[in-house]
């Protein structure tokens, strides 16, 4: 064989047919990727669509922690305090849901048996046992008038976990072996970083008086174009793995956050200074931040479903390690 000649080599495919290699590079395209009783390789993650609406509300508590915390320290009162009440209430409903998934609560105390720094669960259950009480504590001395410092100082330890409380879902569902989870493990804290700003921003701009509710028009447009600019990026870098996102269910999902989101900052950004424009604004940016969360899920069973997102990257990964050979 001459050195411009390639070698071929002999491969069988999982249907029993032969595909040919040159150098680790088929020269035949890989046909229909295929498993025994074509079930699946991966099993389907079992969550409920509790577990969308945890993800949702962690990040509007969060986003409105750090929006109070601002709001606070610039003399919007109106702002930090509703900001502080709708922190309270979904860190409260996120809970609610998060119990609803696991079936039974004392399966959320079981968590904190141990703690263990490598697990995004273990460290999230413990962020949130301290988040929680933090966010209680500064909201209820706000409405109740009591305990300003200590009211304060709960306000800055709630501000300075809401950023771990609005991105350690992401980190939890990447660290999965689900291919459009996992395979996106590099952009999802940023989208759901984003979509928590974007979800904290529509809730206080729709509640506050439209004289305090600049940061919070600000903190929804800017949210919102985050978070559609986090989701394109991520399913271009995806590749192949990106399809979930488009197809399906969750395409659906997925389109139709887009579109609630860019109309959202669109109308906060042309009407946001008027009561009726924040109102449509704020909810239109929530919806799209909520969508978003259950995109991101169903993508992920839609994933696991099918072999090809599994077999084929493991292919890929292969063929780029497999020395080339020549003659």
């Amino acid at each position: 064989m001459s050195t411009t000649e390639e070698r071929s080599v002999a491969a069988t495919n999982a249907d029993g047919s032969e595909r040919r290699r040159s150098a680790g590079r088929a020269l035949v395209p890989d046909v229909e990727v295929r498993t025994y009783y074509d079930r699946s390789v991966l099993k389907r993650p079992t969550w409920k669509h509790w577990i969308a609406e945890y993800f949702f509300l962690g990040g509007l508590s969060a986003g409105s922690s750090l929006l109070a915390f601002g709001a606070s320290r610039t003399g919007r009162r109106a702002l930090a305090r509703r900001s502080r009440l709708v922190a309270l209430a979904a860190v409260g409903g996120g809970g609610a849901a998060l119990v609803a998934d696991l079936g039974r609560p004392e399966r959320f105390a079981n968590m904190l048996r141990v703690a263990k720094v490598t697990s995004p669960m273990s460290v999230g259950s413990w962020v949130l046992a301290a988040y929680g009480p933090a966010t209680g504590v500064a909201a209820a001395a706000d409405v109740l008038g009591v305990f300003p410092r200590l009211g304060a100082a709960a306000e800055g330890v709630a501000a300075a976990l809401a950023p771990v409380v609005a991105t350690y879902t992401a980190v939890l569902v990447a660290d999965t072996s689900v291919p459009a989870w996992h395979g996106a493990r590099g952009e999802l804290p940023y989208l759901f970083a984003a979509s928590a700003g974007a979800s904290a921003g529509a809730a206080a701009l729709a509640l506050t008086p439209v004289a305090e509710n600049g940061p919070a028009r600000c903190w929804a447009v800017a949210g919102a174009l985050g978070e559609v600019a986090a989701s394109t990026i991520m399913e271009r870098r995806l590749g192949e793995l990106a399809e979930p996102y488009h197809t399906g269910r969750a395409g659906i999902l997925s389109k139709a956050a887009s579109a609630c989101a860019l109309a959202g900052a669109a109308v906060g950004l042309l009407r946001g200074r008027r009561r009726r424009g924040a109102i449509i604004s704020g909810a239109l940016v929530a919806a799209g931040s909520l969508l978003e969360r259950f995109a991101v899920l169903e993508a992920g069973r839609q994933s696991a479903a099918d072999p090809k997102y599994v077999v084929k990257p493991q292919r890929e990964r292969l063929d780029a390690t497999r020395p080339s050979e020549s003659e």
